[in-house]
């Protein structure tokens, strides 16, 4: 079944990229001239997702003005004859159909994906986590989405980590299938070094099918005090299987402030507009260092 839906988890408090996050959602802090979410958006839609709910929370209306129209910027810019940025901004409210609704206490990220129920229905849909940008030139969500269409089994984009991140992220164990992808048959969320099954995590994207919820409704907090979504997908893998993709392309944590930088120098060094100053600029404080 074609994945068309997807859900953009984006009701966390960014903690970790506080001062920032205080007054400015995490998914609205800006990768040169676009906020994290727009990528975030755009990698769904290039994906064939046509319809996507964003879980909020108190203190994230930007993220649903962003998405809005702007009549008032829209009239300003025709008066001036600026047709180029007239098009870029009608162009980010005209993506896709974006829904919102708001997870009303932060309790995880598998409540987060509850609120979504009604919206998915009996349809698969795609998870792609607010923290996580990912460069590649095949949408890492399609890249899942065409799993999800071979196999009928939820999928996780996966990738080696180091040990220390493998605790604070989840681990799996895996068998190979072919080229990237892997049979999931068990995974927990924040292992101890005694619980590792292999140096593989789940990092920031999953299609899953709607039988998810019925498992979420009947799973038990866990890490944290929380509802993990890991946990119900541990469940779902050990009835049924999973598949995980060792996605190409590269993953930018949005919800730390190196990820941030690393996500803003890198993709400077793209940007049509600024590219080329920005390398020259580039080399010559690096010369300084």
């Amino acid at each position: 079944m074609k994945v068309q839906k997807a859900i953009i988890p984006a009701a966390g408090l960014g903690t970790r990229v506080l001062p920032a996050s205080k007054s400015i959602p995490k998914e609205m802090l800006h990768i040169v001239d676009r906020p994290a979410i727009q990528y975030i958006v755009e990698e769904a839609v290039s994906s064939g997702i046509t319809e996507i709910m964003i879980i909020t929370s108190r203190g994230k209306k930007a993220v649903e003005d962003y998405f809005d129209r702007s009549p008032e910027l829209e009239s300003v810019l025709l008066k001036k004859g600026d047709l180029e940025k007239y098009e870029e901004i009608m162009k980010i409210s005209n993506m896709a159909n974006i829904l919102y609704v708001r997870q009303k206490e932060t309790r995880g990220l598998g409540d987060a994906i509850l609120c979504a129920k009604s919206f998915v229905g009996s349809e698969p849909f795609a998870v792609l986590y607010g923290d996580d940008i990912i460069k590649s030139k095949c949408p890492v969500c399609k890249q899942l989405c065409d799993a999800y269409e071979e196999f009928n089994l939820g999928v996780v984009g996966i990738k080696k980590v180091t040990k220390e991140q493998i605790k604070k992220y989840s681990s799996m164990n895996v068998d190979f299938i072919r080229d990237n992808l892997f049979k999931i048959t068990d995974m927990i969320e924040k292992p101890r070094e005694d619980q590792i099954m292999s140096m593989y995590s789940i990092l920031g994207r999953c299609v899953l099918p709607p039988e998810i919820f019925s498992i979420l409704e009947n799973t038990p907090v866990g890490v944290g005090g929380e509802l993990q979504l890991t946990d119900a997908m541990k469940k779902l893998a050990q009835i049924d299987g999973m598949i995980g993709v060792d996605f190409v392309g590269k993953r930018y944590d949005m919800g730390s402030k190196l990820g941030i930088i690393q996500a803003n120098v890198e993709f400077a060094l793209e940007h049509e507009e600024i590219k080329d100053e920005f390398r020259l600029y580039l080399k010559g404080f690096l010369g300084d260092l």
